[in-house]
This record gives structure tokens, C-alpha cells and sequence, in this order.
């Protein structure tokens, strides 16, 4: 099988010449999510808004690699739709602004994560100016998966990483499948919530509450 030559990286993802079967392995996302060009280990945050504005899709990217975002038509529902009562609950509390699925995030050089919603704290822009970038150098308050098929564990254990030491205080992982969400305040500390349980915003959005099965009932009821 060819090999890709990449350089080294500070996670260390790429510190040798792997073949693409190593570099999978080493992502932990499938394989038709991986793209190849340009060259893995190559990749830059100008071909993430490249092939965005290009072909209209979202890709993270990971130590030179772009990634594909992993999304589904009612992942796509979910997050819309928490999304909006997010934003409901901002009407009355500013504190913030709230991003859909555009809202790519250069955590790092070489890091570009795409949280399905997130919510992003006015400490972040000094006067509250929105930044010209459209993969500026910030990171979520708030960020939410919503998982999907492609969603390995080794891959969503990354990105909690990666959001919590860009300085996120609250990541919320919700299943589609189960109903169910998990509950990050930090890399060590999770709470598993089924649909009877209720997301709190915490510190991060004092006061903010919503049942889980009312979330799912809004946005997958039927006509």
C-alpha cells in the first residue's frame, strides 16, 4: 500500500510515515471520512474553508488530516432544534451567542473542530465584536455532539479532550438511539442522563434546564 509522508505534529498523531490503514487506526473514524486530498499531514485551515465554500462540506481538521463532519438528516433535526431553544433561552439573558453546525473553531495550529451547536460566551469577544475569520482562534463554552452512526468512542474521547483543553467548561454527547446524554464538565467527570433526565447549563448557562424527552418529542414529533 502507497505511504503518505507527514510531519511531525504536537499530539503526536503523525510522527511517522504511516500507511493510510495506520493512519485510520490512529483516527478512529472510518475510512470514507478520511480525506485524502490533500495529502494527510498536509492539510491546512485554508482547505477546510476551501472545500466548504467549494463543495459545501464541513470537515475538521486533525494534525494536517481532514476529517469529514459526521452528520445525518435527524442529527441534523436534533441540533437544529436544541439549537433554537438555546437561543430562546438567550432572548432573556445575554451572555452569549449561540452557533449551528458552521461554526468551525481553530482550537489549536493544527486543530479545527465543528461542534453540532455550541454556545460561545461574550468574554470571548471584547466589545463584542464577531469575528471577520470564518475559523477564528476561539473555542465553545458549550459544545454538543449530537453522535451519529460514524461516531466511534475513540473518536468522541478525542474531541472531549481537544474541546476541554481549548478551555471548554460543558460538553453534552446525546444519542439519538437511546435517548440518552452524557454530561461533561471536565475530561474526568461525566453524568449519564436517560430521557427522563433533565440538561442543566450549570455555570455556563445559570438557570437553563431541558427535559431530554421533551428535546426529542419537539423535534421528532410527528404530523
Amino acid at each position: 500500500m502507497a505511504t503518505v509522508t507527514a510531519p511531525e505534529t504536537s499530539s503526536g498523531l503523525l510522527t511517522r510515515t504511516p500507511s493510510l490503514a495506520d493512519l485510520q487506526a490512529q483516527l478512529q473514524v472510518p475510512a470514507d471520512r478520511i480525506l485524502i486530498r490533500p495529502t494527510p499531514g498536509t492539510a491546512t485551515v485554508a482547505d477546510v474553508i476551501a472545500i466548504h465554500d467549494r463543495e459545501n462540506r464541513l470537515c475538521e481538521l486533525v494534525d494536517g488530516v481532514l476529517v469529514e463532519k459526521a452528520m445525518g438528516f435527524k442529527e441534523s433535526r436534533l441540533a437544529l432544534v436544541l439549537g433554537y431553544i438555546l437561543e430562546s433561552y438567550l432572548e432573556n439573558r445575554d451572555l452569549g451567542m449561540v452557533l449551528g453546525v458552521d461554526g468551525m473553531y481553530r482550537l489549536n495550529p493544527t486543530l479545527v473542530r465543528i461542534p453540532d451547536i455550541s454556545f460561545i460566551s461574550w468574554d470571548q469577544l471584547p466589545g463584542r465584536e464577531y469575528p471577520d475569520e470564518k475559523v477564528p482562534s476561539l473555542h465553545p463554552d458549550l459544545a454538543v455532539e449530537v453522535l451519529s452512526a460514524s461516531s466511534t468512542p475513540a473518536e468522541m474521547q478525542q474531541k472531549l479532550l481537544d474541546y476541554f483543553a481549548a478551555g471548554a467548561r460543558l460538553v453534552w454527547y446525546l444519542d439519538p438511539v437511546d435517548r440518552s446524554a452524557r454530561v461533561h464538565t471536565s475530561t474526568d467527570s461525566m453524568t449519564l442522563l436517560d430521557e427522563t433526565g433533565v440538561l442543566e447549563g450549570g455555570e455556563v448557562l445559570p438557570g437553563f434546564r431541558l427535559v431530554i424527552r421533551d428535546w426529542f418529542d419537539r423535534a421528532l414529533r410527528k404530523a
